[in-house]
């Protein structure tokens, strides 16, 4: 699979969607919340990176200045490509969380397309895969042993790292199963309430005028 010519035709094809969709993003409460605090994380940014706007605008080669400043503002919207070059010049290091929060805030439709391929969980696995990283990083002695020894610590370490794997699944699922069976009893319990109530409700009396036609 081409991934690079992939990644090239899916932001070539939302350089336009951005404007489409910024009218309707502007009309809402929540989205206009999430311009503002998008805007304010870019300032943050640039501001670290000891960037003016007018700098940043000249990095990107922007011929209007102001968009970045309306952008700051929580103004104006920003197409996929531009999102892509900022995280290019003022989050090279952890460009990743950078690009979710600008295309969730400026592109809902290619951010649903994005987190069906599963992107949402992108730093979820990178902060897993530290941690893991961390673990030898963090003992000395690892660095001294020879290549046999190594090998072996390898293989504890994976088959300790399978037996606790299997074990947490199996907690996991066996949770999973008891709170669904807790959901579906409580489901059951509203549905019988609620038909209990309509069969004690009392039955209306007859009006007057049935009572006379009766008579």
């Amino acid at each position: 699979v081409n991934l690079t010519g992939g990644a090239m035709r899916l932001a070539s094809s939302a350089r336009g969607v951005s404007r489409k969709v910024g009218k309707a993003i502007m009309n809402s409460p929540e989205h206009l919340r999430r311009l503002e605090e998008t805007g304010l994380y870019l300032r943050d940014l640039r501001e670290v990176a000891g960037l003016t706007l007018d700098e940043l605008s000249e990095a990107l080669e922007l011929k209007d200045e102001s968009i970045l400043a309306a952008v700051e503002n929580g103004t104006s919207t920003i197409s996929f490509e531009l999102v892509l070059r900022l995280a290019a010049l003022v989050a090279r290091h952890d460009p990743v969380p950078f690009i979710m929060q600008f295309v969730r805030t400026y592109n809902p439709e290619l951010w649903e397309v994005l987190e069906a391929w599963g992107v949402d969980r992108i730093p979820l696995h990178y902060e897993r895969e530290r941690l893991f990283i961390n673990i030898y990083r963090s003992r000395d002695e690892a660095r001294t042993l020879s290549e046999e020894g190594f090998e072996k610590v390898l293989a504890y370490t994976k088959s300790a790292f399978d037996m606790a794997l299997h074990f947490v699944e199996e907690q996991e699922a066996t949770l999973a199963e008891a709170m669904s069976e807790m959901d579906e009893e409580t489901n059951k319990e509203e549905t019988d309430e609620e038909s209990d109530g309509s069969l004690d409700e009392p039955e209306s009396e007859p009006s007057v005028e049935n009572q006379d036609s009766e008579t």
